[in-house]
């Protein structure tokens, strides 16, 4: 008997370690990484490729809250309700659902409680899209526990975090999405946007652990509330280089 309490003990903890095959089902959350330098907020971090003259440029016109560059205020498009984009989004630290139906896989962010579509039918990206807030995502499975999604068509008014590093409309992402066992999944981005960039960038690899038991709430961007944080933020004094000034 003893030995039947053993084995069925040893087979449920196998379980529960087991990658589950081709399904990200759940809420999941990203794990905090080292932040190399005040950039980094928001964003896909790793080594920032050197901009273009044109990502330059655009750059220059960004007057973020955060970062070397901060000062209060700024334009910033999140602080008028503007969706986040993505990546953006993904790095903002709420957590997000994955949801698998037929011919999608379906990613719900708690922040602005936005849902990204992500295509697995088949179909390649569109050659001249148009521009949307979250672009056009196409996604596979490589093998069984890999899950990986290419994507374009970004509206460049987005930021690719909170520095104010920009993006061009043609910019291209690959994320990959690896489950390594039921609460892990080991996550990989490459973004390749020659108009902003001279050479690919490869973000910071990352981590995110399952939330069995989370759900997402309706974290809406409400523009009466955001107006009157801004204008606080505006006053002399409220915004220190490198702090969240909602804390």
């Amino acid at each position: 008997m003893r030995i039947v309490v053993v084995l069925l003990l040893l087979s449920s903890f196998a379980g529960a370690q087991t990658p589950t095959r081709r399904d990200l089902s759940g809420v999941w959350g990203m794990q905090a990484a080292r932040e190399t330098s005040e950039d980094d907020k928001q964003s896909p971090g790793g080594e920032i490729p050197p901009l273009t003259a044109w990502g330059k440029a655009r750059y220059d016109l960004q007057k973020p809250g955060y970062g070397k560059r901060a000062a209060p205020g700024g334009n910033d498009p999140i602080l008028q309700c503007d969706p986040m984009g993505f990546p953006r989004i993904l790095y903002f630290p709420t957590p997000f659902e994955f949801a698998q139906i037929s011919n999608r896989v379906l990613q719900m962010f708690e922040r602005d409680h936005v849902v990204r579509e992500i295509w697995t039918d088949g179909r390649a990206l569109p050659a001249d899209p148009d521009p949307l807030w979250y672009g056009y995502s196409t996604g596979k499975w490589v093998d069984d526990t890999t899950f990986v999604v290419e994507s374009t068509g970004y509206d460049d008014r987005t930021w690719l975090g909170a520095a104010g590093f920009p993006h061009s409309e043609t910019m291209h992402l690959e994320e990959r999405y690896q489950r390594v066992d039921r609460d892990t999944i080991n996550f990989t981005l490459k973004i390749d946007d020659p108009q902003a960039y001279t050479k690919t960038w490869v973000a910071l690899p990352r981590v995110l652990k399952l939330r069995p038991r989370a759900e997402i709430r309706q974290g809406y961007c409400v523009a009466s509330e955001e107006n009157a944080f801004t204008k606080r933020i505006r006053e002399p004094g409220a915004l220190k280089t490198g702090t969240d000034p909602k804390k």
